[in-house]
């Protein structure tokens, strides 16, 4: 989600100085090693991701971040967060420190970073009854017995009057949809935001991964689960990291949310009641979707990927699941946090 650190014009790319000869000359100044001259992209819509072989046979996998996505700090906080997660022996992949100190490098005003590359299979939703809840739960609490002790500055506050009115916000100031549309979207906004914000109030704040969705938890043998691509980290309520885990609503998953809860509990309190904020916080995260699509609505790539966007059969249907999703948090109100 858009924070202090983002980019507030939106998403424009610009890796056309990004050719495999710059990327191993960065990754060798970064290392103070010879590469081998092995090189390989792997899949990244926002960023650009490759495997790079080195001279001494050893791999590691170089990042560079979409320009104009995120500021320095941001990033930096991104690279606080990952390494004292890696300090304390949690499962995550940290910045390599580079030759030249710290874990940033530049490569011609893209900045990048180096990463030891490390394989795994992509944990699968699972049935109730599977161990798999309660691990992951115990991860995300290690993680943010991390996070609670620092705050990030320059990332998002996952809150309805901030990041959520920031997103609206945007659709709305840069003519995105018909009037008809337009008009729709703010009433739901407005609508939203008089329904979920009293809910944030009082609720603990810390960093958190912010993106946890199954497929950035992957598993290996030898150390068994492991959280992958903190690049959306931002500062929130715990429950951000344990909603997008959940197969389906909270009313449907009461069970794998519970298991995740009780393996949370294990390393960490939970407020139990912040339950309550999960379908409001699915709004926040539908609302912010749209506002990131929009946001790189000129990248050509983009638009040949997502033809259909911006259309008003698109603003038809995505408003008519906003306002669903709007009905299910009336509906639901503070049972979906009677756990």
């Amino acid at each position: 989600m858009k924070g202090a650190g983002e980019d507030q014009t939106g998403l424009r790319a610009d890796f056309s100085s990004l050719l495999p000869d710059a990327v191993l000359d960065a990754v060798e100044r970064a290392t103070g090693q010879r590469c081998s001259g092995v090189i390989r992209a792997l899949p990244s819509y926002i960023n650009r991701v490759y495997t790079v072989g080195m001279e001494n046979g050893e791999r590691v996998v170089a990042k560079f971040y979409r320009p104009g996505r995120w500021g320095r700090a941001a990033i930096l906080d991104e690279h606080a967060f990952v390494r004292a997660c890696a300090d304390e022996e949690i499962p995550v992949i940290a910045p390599l420190p580079l030759a030249q100190g710290g874990t940033l490098g530049d490569a011609d005003g893209i900045a990048f970073a180096l990463f030891t590359q490390r394989g795994g299979r992509p944990v699968e939703p699972a049935d109730p009854g599977n161990a798999l809840w309660g691990r992951l739960g115990a991860l995300l609490a290690r993680i943010h017995r991390v996070g609670e002790r620092a705050p990030a500055p320059a990332r998002l506050t996952l809150h309805p009057l901030t990041a959520t009115t920031s997103d609206l916000d945007y659709l709305l100031d840069h003519a995105f949809l018909e009037p008809r549309e337009a008009a729709r979207l703010e009433a739901f906004g407005g609508d939203l935001l008089d329904a979920v914000a009293p809910l944030f109030d009082g609720v603990e704040t810390i960093r958190l991964h912010g993106d946890c969705q199954h497929t950035n938890v992957l598993e290996r043998p030898d150390s068994g689960l492991f959280l992958i691509d903190f690049d959306d980290m931002m500062n929130g309520p715990p429950v951000q990291d344990v909603w997008m885990l959940l197969p389906g609503r909270a009313v449907s998953a009461r069970a794998e949310l519970e298991q995740i809860i009780e393996g949370y509990e294990s390393f960490r309190a939970f407020d139990r009641a912040s339950v309550r904020l999960i379908e409001p916080l699915r709004a926040m995260r539908m609302t912010y979707y749209l506002a990131w699509c929009a946001r790189q609505a000129h990248d050509a790539s983009f638009l040949q990927n997502h033809p259909e966007w911006g259309t008003r059969a698109f603003w038809a249907r995505e408003l008519a699941e906003l306002e669903e999703q709007l009905a299910v948090i009336r509906e639901t109100g503070d049972h979906c946090g009677a756990l």
